[in-house]
């Protein structure tokens, strides 16, 4: 099967993902400790798919000047999208007070730059191998999956109704697959700079993902044993995976 082939198939997944948790969210939301045993093991996974897929196969590209630079461009973009949502979360916040409705356009334009970078790390899986690819897949559905049904939750709440809250998540998944054929087209016979520029722009959109976005949201729920266990069980089973694959 070709790149683009692979890549295809592989990016349906999370597509499909997006349009289940918005569907999800509006015919019957999961309680929140549900929701947060799931991010733990989600960050769990994420982080074992870039410690053992991701990083080793940045090391091996070798071209640590492009690394540190596309290193940086992940983290400046992930931490002005974190901006732009606060930025969003407040206005919608005073809007809320004085009782006005308000276009999610903020909203959604976040979404839609958010799930354009995770269908690139889908595209960027895909020229890797196939075990790679599946694994970073597998990694980023499940945070395309609550990013739907979180984001469904909020439409409605601004006064959408459910059936255009769901078809527009539908419509937004489907830039994950716009991302991750771009970023096989853009990737197939790229030079090593190219290839090490992405890898290390992947890292640290992942990073940022585990630590800043699915731990911190999973720790509002107060936290217990078996919710931090799960953590562990996302990363050992990821990574248990790697070494078969």
């Amino acid at each position: 099967m070709s790149s683009i082939g692979q890549a295809a198939v592989l990016v349906s997944v999370p597509v499909v993902a997006a349009g289940v948790g918005s569907t999800v969210a509006v015919l019957r939301p999961p309680s929140s400790r549900v929701v947060s045993g799931v991010q733990h093991f989600a960050a769990g996974v994420v982080i074992a798919a870039l410690a053992g897929e991701v990083l080793p196969d940045l090391k091996a590209e070798g071209s640590r000047g492009w690394a540190v630079l596309g290193f940086s461009a992940g983290v400046i973009l992930m931490l002005a999208l974190a901006a732009y949502g606060r930025r969003v979360d407040a206005r919608r916040a005073q809007v809320a007070k004085a009782s006005v409705a308000i276009a999610p356009v903020g909203l959604l334009a976040a979404v839609a730059v958010d799930l354009l970078v995770d269908g690139a790390l889908v595209g960027l899986g895909s020229t890797l191998g196939a075990a790679q690819g599946l694994i970073i897949t597998a990694a980023l559905t499940i945070e395309v999956l609550f990013l739907g049904l979180s984001v469904a939750g909020e439409l409605t709440q601004l006064g959408m109704n459910r059936l255009k809250a769901t078809l527009t998540c539908w419509v937004l998944g489907l830039l994950t697959a716009v991302g991750a054929l771009g970023a096989v087209v853009l990737l197939d016979g790229a030079p090593t700079a190219a290839l090490a520029t992405v890898l290390a722009f992947g890292a640290a959109a992942l990073l940022y993902l585990a630590v800043e976005e699915l731990l911190v949201e999973a720790h509002e729920e107060r936290e217990t044993v078996w919710l931090s266990a799960l953590f562990f069980i996302g990363f050992l089973l990821v990574y248990a995976l790697a070494q078969e694959a």
